[in-house]
């Protein structure tokens, strides 16, 4: 579990410290309640998730504006058909697939 990248996403506006990596070394500088480390544990699962969501949408578009971008306007020009386009699509989306949800 990563205390950090937990507070850092579900915590935003909160105000903490954190001494090493582990829940004890968490100072909850915020005028709301500290999380409980249980409460941190129930979240790592989603936060992992998200941040594998965020990866796979960061390359797609990468690779988006690489590949099928440029295709796309050679369609509109005609010199590739739609469905070269949209092939090239469906190659980015299979290899950069979404990660299963929590």
């Amino acid at each position: 579990m990563n205390i950090a990248q937990i507070l850092s996403r579900k915590y935003a506006s909160a105000k903490w410290a954190l001494d090493g990596d582990d829940y004890t070394g968490l100072t909850w500088l915020s005028d709301t309640p500290k999380p409980t480390k249980k409460a941190l544990e129930a979240l790592w699962a989603e936060v992992q998730y998200e941040t594998a969501y965020a990866r796979v949408e960061q390359a797609r578009q990468t690779e988006y504006q690489a590949t099928t971008d440029p295709l796309f306007f050679e369609f509109q020009r005609g010199d590739v058909t739609e469905q070269a386009w949209l092939d090239a699509v469906q190659a980015v989306k299979d290899a950069n697939p979404y990660p299963e949800s929590v």
